[in-house]
């Protein structure tokens, strides 16, 4: 496509005009305004924003991984998913990674130029020895950044599942992926600047992607996030916590069986319920394909 102006997400939003006229509390309004129209846009997107997340989960229980790939805010907010993944859900780090468009210089500097090569974002796929089991995710609000379709054509020709999250509908067409996400948001408030409402609606569908993939492979009991690693302070109290919440043991008690369990939330519950050592424990939940609700049968 070689008409850019054609795109929503470069298209000048005419509830925004005269923005630069109005008086600081009506531009946050505005903005607020606009900002209401991302959650339904996602919404619409549901089903396959569902059919991703399975792709996912099947990848992961094959022993797979996810790659986001994209480049400037596209590409920060998936390095962003990916990086909170292993403190929240005591996943290895390789398991969900980002890839950004002129690597970690460009996630605190742009680099905007890093984007237009589609080589480049085919050899940063290489790098990462993908294979057929894997799934890439391309990220692109406007949908024609080459880096990332440069990514996606390379994964579609080592046979891993591909998604692709765009927020410009005219793009659909020249994308080749197994699923299209596109939540249609809207002209930008600031014309073009996709960090805004097509950042927000991406940021929505990453969270929603990866959060469904950890409860489906067990990372989940009930809300609680049972695989977390107790690395600092909040993550120590939140473990007690949620050893307390499901064992009904108080605080001391939780604190001496987390301790028994090596600091695992989830062998120490499974310790407790079945009267078990941490090396039992780990080997039920392997058994029931690290599943806290089969191990302990509640």
């Amino acid at each position: 496509m070689k008409n850019r102006a054609k795109l929503t997400t470069e298209k000048s939003n005419l509830k925004t005009i005269n923005i630069d006229k109005r008086s600081t509390l009506e531009i946050v309004d505005i903005v607020n305004s606009q900002d209401m129209l991302v959650a339904p846009a996602v919404a619409k997107e549901r089903k396959r924003i569902a059919a991703a997340a399975e792709l996912i989960v099947r990848s992961f229980k094959k022993g797979g991984r996810l790659f986001y790939v994209g480049a400037g805010t596209s590409g920060r907010l998936g390095v962003l998913d990916a990086a909170e993944c292993p403190p929240t859900y005591g996943v290895r780090p390789t398991l969900v990674q980002g890839i950004i468009a002129g690597g970690r210089r460009a996630l605190v500097r742009s680099i905007e130029g890093a984007e237009d090569v589609a080589g480049n974002g085919a050899k940063a796929i290489i790098r990462k020895r993908l294979k057929a089991a894997d799934v890439v995710v391309g990220i692109a609000a406007c949908g024609l950044t080459p880096f990332v379709q440069g990514a996606m054509k390379k994964a579609k020709e080592v046979g891993a599942a591909t998604v692709f999250i765009t927020c410009a509908p005219q793009a659909k067409k020249i994308i080749t992926a197994d699923i299209i996400i596109n939540p249609v948001v809207g002209p930008e408030v600031i014309t073009g600047s996709t960090r805004m409402k097509a950042g927000t609606a991406t940021k929505l569908v990453l969270n929603t992607l990866t959060t469904t993939a950890m409860i489906k492979t067990g990372k989940v009991y009930g809300n609680l996030m049972v695989d977390l690693r107790a690395t600092n302070a909040k993550l120590q109290d939140r473990s007690e916590r949620i050893i307390m919440e499901t064992t009904g043991l108080s605080r001391r008690a939780a604190k001496k069986l987390l301790k028994k369990a090596n600091g695992l939330v989830k062998a120490a519950i499974v310790m407790h319920s079945r009267k078990l050592d941490l090396k039992k424990a780990l080997k039920i939940l392997r058994h029931c394909e690290e599943s806290l609700r089969a191990a302990i049968g509640k």
